[in-house]
């Protein structure tokens, strides 16, 4: 076989194994299959996605939430940081509260300290209090209600307790322990409720996540688990054992990765750095979650006028025609680059978001028009734009879903993807 016909069959199967900006969608069969059959399924599919702003902010993750339940059932919020862990913090289908003697870690941002001793799990925020009475709450809007509640918090030596509501079903937890830990305690209700609770009966009690289901069978559950202004090297912050008893409570059936933007936008930026440090950081993942399947997302298309950024190891990047000095980072195809080599490395699925979008500059023109798809920044998604990238996202899962599975999507969900938004 000559190189240059070798070559080509290689492509050749590059090319088969995307099905749209989705590649190694085989390496998702375990869920697809579970997806396809959600509607009469015993239990909840359950996604799990970490990431940046772009998680946090739940514009995507709300709208694919949206589209998930109406097709295959609501089963519930999921899972959450505790209580209201930063200003501005927002969410959809459900209002969290949080009363006056509580304090806040995390990975990133302000509620980061280096000399914390407090360990963080799956959400990358924490809650601490030592305060009778101190209490957080999670209010159904529009109708979600749930009959499960789901609380995890570190244990061990001295640890507090707090007392679990859920409607009109109360139970008392304590969390002292012989060895320090992590515990999550799940409380059924007796119907749907509309309001849960955790209210601090003794401290010290330090909670790091917690979730609301509806256990009427079946249908599927969307966690977003956001952190403004992380990167995913920011997520090796959180600790091992918090994060393994979360996911054995949690039992996600995929789990969603979607850092990038931030890693694209990092001053100094090295691709071998990068490509190290995602490297490690997916191992890590993979470890704690041998058996579930994984989609690492793509950074999408974005743009910057800072010309600190516009210019990195790989040179200059090139500008975009008519972008009025908005261009893409020097870092931003080094970052998709890596991604898309290490997803493949590690077998599992890759979604190419800014191919999707219509490949690079195209930020620009999601920024235009009387209702535009894309904020001023360049970065950011308006809830418009938001829910653009969701049905994407699910046309790709469900062209997948057709030709691995055999299912075909329901009446309603294009899997034909518009051309993208131009000036």
């Amino acid at each position: 076989m000559s190189a240059l016909f070798a070559l080509a069959l290689a492509q050749a199967a590059s090319a088969q194994a995307c099905i749209g900006g989705l590649c190694d969608a085989e390496r998702l069969r375990p869920f697809l299959e579970k997806l396809a059959s959600a509607k009469e399924a015993p239990e909840p599919v359950r996604i799990l996605q970490i990431g940046d702003s772009h998680t946090a902010g739940d514009q995507i993750t709300g709208s694919w939430r949206t589209a998930l339940q109406t097709r295959f059932g609501r089963a519930g919020r999921g899972v959450l940081p505790p209580g209201r862990p930063y200003a501005g913090y927002l969410t959809r289908d459900i209002t969290a509260g949080q009363s006056i003697g509580w304090s806040v870690n995390g990975i990133f941002g302000a509620a980061y300290s280096a000399n914390s001793n407090i360990r963080l799990g799956l959400s990358g925020y924490s809650l601490t209090s030592e305060q009778p009475g101190a209490t957080v709450t999670l209010s159904a809007d529009n109708g979600r209600n749930f009959d499960r509640l789901t609380v995890c918090a570190l244990s061990g030596p001295g640890q507090g307790s707090l007392q679990l509501s859920l409607g009109a079903a109360v139970v008392a937890w304590s969390l002292d322990g012989a060895q320090a830990g992590s515990r999550c305690r799940t409380l059924d209700g007796n119907g749907e409720a509309t309001i849960a609770s955790a209210t601090v009966i003794g401290g010290p009690v330090t909670i790091t996540s917690w979730s609301t289901e509806r256990r009427m069978g079946g249908g599927v559950i969307l966690s977003n688990l956001g952190t403004v202004g992380a990167q995913f090297l920011h997520f090796g912050r959180t600790d091992d054992r918090v994060v393994a008893t979360e996911l054995a409570a949690y039992r996600p059936d995929l789990i969603v990765v979607a850092y990038g933007t931030n890693e694209a936008f990092r001053p100094g930026f090295s691709a071998s750095a990068y490509e190290a440090t995602l490297r490690a950081d997916l191992t890590r993942l993979r470890r704690l979650a041998p058996d579930v399947p994984m989609l690492l997302i793509g950074a999408p298309d974005s743009a910057t006028k800072q010309p600190g950024l516009q210019s990195g190891e790989s040179g200059t990047s090139a500008p975009c025609a008519d972008g009025g000095g908005w261009r893409p980072t020097a870092a931003l195809a080094s970052v998709q680059a890596v991604q898309r080599r290490q997803a493949r490395a590690f077998g599992i699925a890759y979604w190419d978001w800014a191919q999707r979008m219509g490949g690079r500059c195209v930020a620009d023109g999601w920024t235009q028009g009387a209702t535009p798809l894309m904020r001023g920044d360049h970065v950011h998604f308006t809830s418009r734009g938001g829910a653009e990238i969701a049905r994407l996202l699910q046309a790709d899962l469900d062209a997948a879903m057709t030709r691995i599975v055999g299912a075909a999507p329901s009446s309603g969900w294009s899997t034909t993807a518009p051309s993208a938004p131009v000036r």
